[in-house]
């Protein structure tokens, strides 16, 4: 497309260097469109507004059609969340008490309906919330996050030594993810001795992002003990600082990776293959939980590496660490298919058809 003489507006997560969400977005598109855009201001008309998925719903829904397009990216499974849920009954309370919302509107599905009934077109992430979000805008768009730019290394060494080193990647907020699976780890410990890095931020703020500093290591030693965050000769877990610099010498480094998601909480079941793929590109075999979008990825690739229990943990992590070929042909397999399915190419070409179904 032709953006030259258009009037680009992004509201971003946050400002410069940019919250990872932003940059392998639609910044990541902009850059290689050579897409000139300003922060975008609703008193001001533009030919497209791109809104990021922590813009003021409360403003924006409010944003006349004659102003401007917009595309709206939204890429949590919200819809899918219980309304008797006591988090989703607080989080327009909260959006507004943390400044992301202008106006209050305690009805957070409420509002996050009424921006997709406004917007032009709508970006999510999993073929469930296509689906949901189709109920309110026609326009709907699957579009993953471009993740090439933190890999640096890819795996071509696929032997082991001890111990067996295990990686995880992610928000810090995230590592509780890992409590249903500590004994299991513990147990699997003791027959193939295992080191757990975990690629995170060693600090975080526990609510909105902005409030109440914690570390991020006390966290890990209050769901493992305090005993298996240092050297152990059966099972130890090592925090190292997510840098994009030396992201993808960590994981390659390391044998197995894994992604373990809460089945039963509608925004974990909710997520995308986007952290699969990462270790994918990198050549790396993954165990994963058996959430929608996991599944259908595996399957595409012919792995069985989804889990819907802690048996199947077991048994599958356990199949990686003692068969050097089965962990070879899991990471080639996912290679190969990233290369070809998640390309570049491909990921600019949806967003692509995303501008030109709105302009």
């Amino acid at each position: 497309m032709d953006f030259s003489g258009l009037k680009i507006g992004y509201w971003p997560i946050s400002k410069f260097p940019g919250h990872p969400t932003d940059v392998r977005n639609f910044l990541y598109y902009a850059k290689k469109r050579n897409i000139e855009f300003e922060i975008a201001d609703p008193a001001k008309d533009y030919d497209v507004v791109v809104l990021s998925p922590r813009s003021d719903l409360t403003v924006w829904k409010n944003y006349p059609r004659k102003k401007g397009k917009i595309i709206y990216i939204n890429h949590e499974s919200y819809l899918a969340i219980p309304k008797s849920n006591i988090k989703g009954q607080l989080r327009g309370l909260a959006k507004w008490a943390a400044r992301e919302h202008k106006n209050l509107r305690l009805n957070y599905s409420g509002a996050l309906q009424d921006m997709c009934k406004r917007a032009d077109a709508v970006v999510c992430s999993t073929l469930e919330q296509k689906n949901n979000l189709q109920n309110y805008c026609e326009n709907v768009h699957i579009i993953l996050d471009i993740m090439t730019e933190v890999v640096q290394e890819f795996k071509t060494d696929y032997t082991t030594g001890k111990p067996i080193k295990l990686v995880w990647e992610g928000f810090p907020e995230n590592i509780k993810c890992f409590e249903p699976l500590r004994e299991l780890l513990i147990e699997l410990g003791k027959n193939h001795p295992i080191s757990l890095h975990l690629i995170t931020d060693l600090i975080h703020k526990k609510y909105m992002g902005k409030y109440w500093t914690l570390s991020t290591m006390q966290e890990i030693q209050s769901i493992f003990g305090k005993k298996y965050t240092f050297l152990n000769d059966q099972f130890t877990v090592v925090l190292h600082q997510w840098s994009s610099d030396i992201f993808s010498k960590i994981v390659t480094a390391c044998d197995i990776a894994m992604i373990p998601l809460d089945l039963n909480t509608p925004l974990s079941a909710g997520k995308p293959e986007n952290k699969l793929l990462l270790f994918w590109r990198m050549g790396m075999p993954v165990v994963v939980s058996a959430t929608p979008a996991y599944t259908r990825a595996m399957e595409a690739c012919g792995l069985d590496l989804y889990c819907k229990n802690n048996a199947d943990w077991m048994k599958k992590l356990e199949r990686l660490i003692i068969d050097t070929e089965v962990r070879k042909s899991a990471g080639t397999a996912g290679k190969q298919h990233t290369d070809i399915c998640h390309s570049e190419k491909v990921y600019l070409s949806h967003w692509d058809q995303l501008f030109e179904s709105v302009l």
